[in-house]
């Protein structure tokens, strides 16, 4: 199962989700109902939802990037030690998520920004799972399960 902890550290957030916890916890309620692969399993993560000048901060300190970007992941294993913490542990602490208001597209179309809002927290979620899109295969890997995902949120 998982659980993921909203934290919005931007007020702007509210114009587009009035309750950005609420919003998170019915999404993670679909996708824990159709995807049963960690049913027997906790696993936590937080998400935190933020603008352009906290995001380029965190970028620039763990990335040596000094730019925005829509989504930064900060997982706390690599793929394979996840897999080993599923095999040993009942509950895990996957890591971090931040999303950047500021890189959602279409935010005037409610129905565009909340596929939008998916497809990144989405996005963020599957790297700390250990997914990665360095290589072409990579990446086609990892866009077939965001699409899996995200057709659980509907």
């Amino acid at each position: 199962m998982i659980k993921i902890n909203t934290i919005s550290n931007n007020e702007t957030w509210k114009r587009y989700l009035k309750n950005p916890n609420i919003f998170i916890e019915n999404k993670i309620h679909k996708l824990n109902k159709n995807f049963k692969k960690y049913k027997k399993i906790k696993i936590y993560c937080t998400l935190v939802l933020t603008g352009n000048n906290e995001i380029r901060k965190l970028n620039n300190k763990f990335r040596k990037k000094n730019k925005t970007t829509d989504v930064l992941s900060f997982p706390f294993y690599t793929k394979d030690e996840f897999k080993k913490k599923i095999k040993n542990d009942r509950e895990i602490y996957l890591g971090d998520i931040v999303v950047n208001l500021n890189k959602i597209k279409n935010k005037n179309d409610k129905n565009n920004f909340i596929a939008e809002f998916n497809k990144l927290w989405i996005h963020g979620l599957l790297h700390l799972f250990g997914y990665d899109h360095k290589k072409d295969l990579d990446f086609l890997k990892m866009t077939k399960i965001e699409k899996k995902f995200i057709s659980y949120l509907n």
